[in-house]
């Protein structure tokens, strides 16, 4: 992977629709050049957020009572909360390369940083003819610890991935994740027996050159 630096910026749990507003202003900052490529690293409260393409028949009951939110980013219906490790990237691609090319370079990015938690784990190639697949799984069990919904706007990206850390895994079970009916999610925790969020966060802005 060729290098590319990224400014960090941390925060702890943010309300999902306060932070799509902040990137919002993020992301038009870096298409105006007015700031550099960044990584930033949070947390939401509990909330369901479902892409274009979400069909209804996948979406939680809503006794549940977590918060279904629409949002504009690619890939389907996914879920955060605590313990859960969001990054949003708002990077400006470079000319030769478009959004799924950078979505391949996180993957791989996130695959090294779950090595260096203790969790091998691999991206998947799509199927000819098959919508992307997106996010990275564990190489040794076929779970999937990482969910990934990105897009490029004026050429900048925007959303990002969601990596389970230590929290709760029952909502998953609520819903159809990523439009995969079939699909398990797991979190660094259930897979290697330990880790946290501190160390979570060292070692992906680590993987993203991120400082």
């Amino acid at each position: 992977m060729r290098q590319r630096p990224l400014t960090l910026v941390q925060d702890e749990l943010v309300d999902y629709e306060k932070a799509m507003e902040r990137m919002a202003a993020l992301v038009e900052e870096r298409q105006d050049d007015a700031r550099p490529d960044t990584l930033w690293l949070l947390s939401h409260p509990s909330v369901f957020t479902i892409g274009k393409r979400t069909l209804q028949s996948h979406l939680p009951d809503p006794s549940h009572g977590i918060p279904v939110v629409p949002t504009g980013r690619g890939g389907q219906l996914t879920y955060h909360g605590p313990g859960q490790l969001v990054g949003y990237l708002i990077v400006k691609l470079r000319p030769d390369e478009g959004v799924v090319d950078y979505i391949r370079e996180v993957e791989l990015r996130l695959v090294e940083a779950l090595a260096a938690l203790g969790v091998p784990a691999e991206r998947r190639d799509t199927p000819p003819g098959s919508e992307l697949l997106t996010g990275v799984w564990t190489r040794e069990t076929g779970r999937k610890i990482v969910s990934i919904g990105m897009r490029a706007s004026r050429s900048v990206t925007s959303h990002g991935f969601a990596l389970n850390v230590d929290g709760d895994l029952t909502p998953w079970r609520l819903a159809v994740a990523c439009g995969m009916p079939d699909v398990e999610m797991t979190s660094v925790v259930h897979e290697a027996g330990g880790g946290s969020m501190d160390e979570a966060r060292r070692v992906i802005a680590e993987a993203f050159e991120a400082s």
